[in-house]
């Protein structure tokens, strides 16, 4: 196979995807997270589940949209039916009143009067389908398992006197089966209970991809030279869906320790299910991204585009950390800095009129730069912790800080 070859099949591959995307966008600006297919003898018909959580993440992360458009995704989501305004933050999905377990098995009469075969068997109480309560609610064999069960009986049905009937309504009671029971949407959790990440919950994994997905949007953004009102609403966004998480809440409205990580938040109750779950992860990739790291071909570069002046130190403070040698370590920190560590490298940020960086090593000499890019070669001692990096100290412009 040619390379030419495969990327005309990317590109044709890309097509269809983004073709896809933007079919499943919905009237109310949010997307469609999975389509159902119903194919019988002539036709494949579409339909869709709810709206969820999980589907305007993955839209939002798949840098098919515009800045504008990621936006109107995110407004349309603070008025939809996924948000949840008690925790200020999205349910995975919407929240719903499920029938009772009494009124689940409820054919409506007047589907009942659709079909000869039932009226028949209800006339002839005969059970093997339909039955007929003493209230007069029509329910289906409660042996039923699924619409395979419902066709065995039929089967059954056809070598007796029932045939006739059998053969012209078979189609239509499968189909006021399904109607009842909509097995093709069942997808477990998300439409049948409230509790663990059910009906009503927040799911926090899921909301910290939500905000891992806004930073990604946020950061295009930024590197296209958007309008600075766009810039300004998509980051308002992020640090909205930001304090919705739990590490920024009081104890009494998270209902759990803020510091520690929860699988998710029922409706009616605080945090459930304490350990280190996925949101730990995305919070992380999060944080560095709000610092500014990233790597672009093996080099290690500082761009604090979405950082905040008031996290800088208001007064002086001592950091510690412990070294590629795993010893502790302090340094002393000025007003108007801060400090964390990479690789255990530690790297400090410090306000300044013109942007630079320092590398110190461990022989006690150090190179200055006047910009805020690593060379590979130091990045790649960083990156493997050889101990040879001992601290990098990055000065920067306070035009670029929020």
């Amino acid at each position: 196979i040619s390379l030419h070859s495969l990327k005309d099949f990317v590109n044709t591959s890309l097509e269809y995807l983004e073709h896809s995307i933007r079919a499943n966008r919905r009237k109310d600006n949010l997307f469609h997270a999975y389509n159902l297919i119903t194919v019988d003898d002539k036709s494949a018909k579409i339909s869709y589940l709810n709206e969820m959580l999980e589907g305007q993440v993955a839209v939002l992360s798949s840098k098919c949209l515009s800045s504008a458009k990621a936006l109107d995704i995110l407004d349309a989501m603070k008025y939809s039916a996924l948000f949840r305004e008690d925790q200020y933050s999205y349910l995975l999905y919407p929240n719903k009143d499920l029938p009772s377990f009494i009124n689940r098995n409820t054919i409506p009469k007047e589907r009942v009067l659709k079909s000869n075969l039932l009226q028949q068997l209800v006339a002839d109480k005969n059970t093997q389908i339909i039955e007929q309560d003493i209230k007069g609610a029509y329910h289906f064999n409660g042996n039923f398992k699924n619409a395979n069960n419902l066709k065995e009986a039929l089967n059954i049905l056809s070598e007796t006197k029932y045939k006739p009937l059998v053969k012209s309504d078979s189609k239509l009671v499968l189909d006021i089966f399904e109607e009842i029971f909509d097995h093709k949407s069942f997808t477990g959790r998300s439409g049948t209970f409230y509790g663990y990440e059910g009906l009503g919950s927040i799911y926090w994994h899921m909301v910290s991809k939500l905000l891992l997905s806004v930073q990604e949007c946020c950061l295009k953004a930024i590197r296209k030279n958007e309008s600075p009102k766009l810039i300004g609403k998509l980051l308002d966004h992020y640090y909205e869906i930001q304090e919705g998480i739990g590490v920024h809440k009081p104890p009494k409205l998270y209902g759990a320790f803020p510091i520690d990580p929860y699988s998710h938040t029922p409706a009616g109750k605080g945090a459930q299910q304490p350990g280190m779950t996925g949101q730990v992860k995305e919070d992380i990739i999060c944080r560095f991204g709000e610092l500014g790291v990233f790597v672009n071909e093996g080099k290690l570069q500082f761009d604090p585009c979405l950082l905040r002046q008031r996290e800088f130190l208001k007064e002086e403070k001592t950091f510690r950390y412990i070294d590629v040698a795993q010893e502790q370590k302090s340094l002393e920190l000025s007003i108007n800095s801060l400090a964390f560590t990479y690789c255990q490298v530690p790297v400090i940020y410090e306000i300044s009129n013109k942007e630079s960086a320092e590398v110190f090593k461990s022989d006690t000499t150090s190179v200055k730069l006047d910009n805020l890019i690593i060379d590979a070669a130091t990045s790649e001692k960083i990156f493997k912790r050889t101990g040879e990096v001992t601290l990098l100290r990055i000065r920067i412009n306070q035009s670029i800080l929020k």
